[in-house]
């Protein structure tokens, strides 16, 4: 994918789509790694709003790192967690991290060339 095609005036909404896209099949690949069975993935009832799936991605990012830690912690008391989990659930979470800090500083670019703009 080229920069200019997430520049656009929908670029934002669509790295957004994306991001979410990959986060349910990370979902459902966990999820059916630890049950042996697929999970269905929900599909929204309507189009959400811009808040709603701000506030979704963060709830997500937030999981991924609190699972992390998680298993971070587990790991260091000497349970049996393998260390390959460990280190993906880290690096999922870091991934998420870098992304929603990306979307942050794009949001405040824009804000702020909306507010220097003459009215």
């Amino acid at each position: 994918m080229s920069v200019g095609a997430i520049g656009g005036a929908g670029g934002i909404d669509r790295v957004m789509q994306l991001r979410a896209q990959i986060l349910e099949r990370n979902e459902a690949l966990r999820g059916a790694a630890t049950s042996g069975a697929s999970v269905p993935v929900q599909q929204p009832a309507g189009p959400a709003s811009f808040a709603d799936t701000l506030e979704t991605a963060l709830k997500q990012v937030n999981g991924a790192q609190n699972n992390a830690s998680e298993l971070s912690a587990a790991y260091e008391r000497g349970e049996t967690v393998d260390i390959a989990k460990v280190m993906l659930a880290r690096q999922e979470a870091s991934v998420g991290f870098e992304a929603t800090l990306q979307v942050r500083n794009k949001l405040l670019t824009a804000y702020r060339d909306i507010m220097s703009m003459p009215v």
